[in-house]
């Protein structure tokens, strides 16, 4: 045994592959990953930046909790939030929560309903997939619905069009369980090594004959659709129904480990990869001039994102009030933009030798 630590009171107890209290490099090496093991981002649902509730959604699209894409096909009306009910006593403080607002209890054959996030390929390589040494994935996360019945949880290889689904229970109405499920590694097809889409990993929670009409596809095989989603429950079909998950875990291995809570900068900081929002909630922009501006001049600014972005993103942006610039256009110069930051011009209708505008930005650079 090795106590590892500062003092017997503050230490932790080691007795697995230290017993002895030699340290050798053998026993340190595990060969995974054991910092940033999860491979899913904002899994404790703690960042929003978008905002905390968006109703009457009937498309796909990215809504309030970062990095989590609800895709929609014609099947009911929702509202989705960034929930505070959360399991008790896990360390949680937040989860994604999607409410039925209008039901489709006779869904379409191509419908579809699920939760789902997106990884790059270059984050990937660890898991040797496409080798004979191809690491088993664990999922593990916290589930409650009033709608018991059978989920799937689906891992889709989208670089080579492969997919794998396994289904779990939710075997009580309105309480949080826990639910753990491995996927086995993948020998066929490696991931690109890019910033582009290569794996991505979907909650199922309603879906058309197209996806159910086959067998379950629990083991690695060609995208096939009609064995994707076999045994769904169908949330929509009531506008009691409502879903919520939080503590969502994907890791390397056969076992699920304890969540990994990332302080709350860490987590923000890996969500800016991928969306930045510079409104009221996160740090409202202000501009500054000094020096003679006169009737049609253009003011230039260049503001430099937070985090470089996995590519160069989609930008939106709106004045919030003028202080004395009389704006007649305000937008971002395209011959600026880059994964690290963006010019922002603003033509001026008077004369102003100082002054500011206040404006909102958001970069979206989502797989």
């Amino acid at each position: 045994m090795a106590y590892i630590g500062t003092k017997p009171t503050d230490a932790v107890l080691e007795t697995n592959d230290i017993a002895d209290g030699i340290v050798t490099n053998p026993k340190l090496s595990t060969g995974s990953q054991q910092n940033f093991r999860n491979i899913i981002i904002n899994g404790d649902m703690s960042i929003a930046q978008r905002g905390t509730s968006q109703a009457s959604i009937t498309s796909t699209g990215y809504n309030t909790v970062d990095r989590w894409n609800f895709l929609i096909g014609t099947m009911g009306t929702w509202t989705q939030s960034q929930s505070t009910d959360v399991p008790t006593g896990q360390g949680f403080f937040n989860s994604l929560k999607v409410d039925c607002t209008t039901a489709d209890a006779s869904p379409s054959a191509s419908d579809k309903l699920n939760i789902q996030q997106k990884f790059e390929g270059q984050m990937l390589q660890y898991l040797k997939k496409g080798t004979a040494n191809a690491k088993s994935l664990t999922a593990s996360f916290w589930v409650k619905s009033n709608k018991t019945g059978t989920y799937i949880c689906e891992l889709q290889d989208t670089d080579n069009t492969r997919q794998i689904s396994k289904s779990y229970t939710i075997d009580a109405s309105n309480t949080w369980e826990k639910k753990t499920i491995t996927f086995e590694g993948d020998t066929t097809g490696a991931f690109l090594n890019d910033n582009l889409l290569s794996l991505a990993m979907t909650f199922w929670l309603g879906v058309g004959s197209d996806f159910t009409s086959g067998t379950l596809s629990t083991t690695w095989s060609s995208t096939t659709n009609a064995n994707r989603a076999v045994g769904q429950v169908n949330l929509a079909d009531s506008t009691s129904n409502e879903w919520y998950i939080t503590g969502v875990q994907l890791e390397a291995g056969q076992t699920a480990s304890e969540f990994e809570f990332l302080p709350y900068d860490v987590n923000l900081q890996r969500c800016l990869r991928y969306f930045e929002a510079r409104n009221s909630s996160f740090s409202t922009q202000r501009v500054l001039w000094t020096g003679d501006i006169t009737s049609g001049n253009t003011y230039h600014h260049q503001t430099v994102f937070g985090v470089s972005k996995r590519a160069q993103p989609t930008a939106s942006i709106s004045v919030l009030s003028d202080g004395g610039f009389d704006a007649t256009s305000i937008a971002l110069s395209g011959s600026y933009s880059g994964k690290n930051l963006v010019s922002i011009s603003c033509a001026s209708n008077a004369t102003q030798a100082r002054g500011y505008f206040d404006y909102e930005v958001t970069f979206d650079s989502e797989l």
